[in-house]
């Protein structure tokens, strides 16, 4: 029997030797797949972290764009509009002007220091007509710049509304800033308006108190005048009949 087993073995390995295979089987690197996940992982990661990157550069500008973007309202032509009007009034001075020439000029006519002697009447009333004009014109000045300065209050209150809300929905640090700049040209005009009243008033006040001195030299003159009457009386024979 066990003949048998061993020649039957004998005859089929020569058979199984001889027949070609025809079937392959693949083989699983384990660590090869494994390095290959790691390397597109890694490939993935950096094309988000640029993805990200040009996220984060168009942000960038977009706010750059955007804070240089100007504000779409502007209250500098009408402000310099309502400034130019104040300096239009100030320039329409009656009598004597803002000028430092003809101050002194009028002074040294109409404003003497001094008054030696008396003119004629009509010189003196007509000097002092003039000084009385002079005050009167300074004072009606001094209420046409406050009524000007009073007009300009409803419009910059509307143009500080428009600002205010302008600056509220302010997109940029430009127009943040253009929106505070154009409140403190506002506060500037405002003061300007200020300054040319007080100035104007105050110029009424000088007039004013320069007539009232020069109405008392005047009448000091006129009372020297009246008082040097001369030697006065001399006694003196007289012949009443011939």
């Amino acid at each position: 029997m066990k003949s048998v087993f061993v020649s039957g073995v004998a005859l089929v390995l020569p058979f199984a030797v001889s027949v070609p295979a025809h079937a392959q089987w693949a083989v699983y690197d384990g660590a090869n797949h494994v390095q290959s996940v790691l390397i597109a992982a890694r490939a993935l990661q950096q094309v988000n972290q640029q993805a990200q990157s040009l996220t984060n550069e168009a942000t960038m500008l977009e706010n750059q764009a955007r804070n240089l973007t100007s504000l779409p309202f502007s209250v500098l032509a009408p402000l310099d509009q309502s400034i130019a009007q104040t300096e239009a009034i100030v320039g329409q001075a009656q009598g004597l002007s803002y000028n430092l020439s003809s101050i002194d000029q009028a002074f040294s006519q109409t404003y003497p220091q001094a008054l030696a002697s008396p003119g004629s009447a009509a010189q003196m009333t007509g000097d002092a007509q003039t000084r009385w004009q002079n005050a009167r014109g300074a004072y009606q000045d001094g209420l046409r710049v406050q009524t000007g300065a009073v007009q300009n209050l409803d419009s910059t209150g509307s143009q500080i509304d428009s600002l205010v809300t302008s600056s509220q929905a302010a997109t940029g640090a430009l127009q943040a800033a253009q929106s505070g700049n154009q409140l403190m040209a506002l506060q500037t005009r405002q003061l300007a308006d200020l300054t040319a009243v007080t100035a104007a008033m105050g110029r009424a006040q000088a007039l004013e108190g320069a007539r009232q001195v020069e109405s008392e030299e005047q009448g000091r003159a006129q009372l020297a005048n009246f008082l040097n009457y001369g030697a006065g009386y001399t006694p003196g024979t007289a012949q009443m009949f011939h």
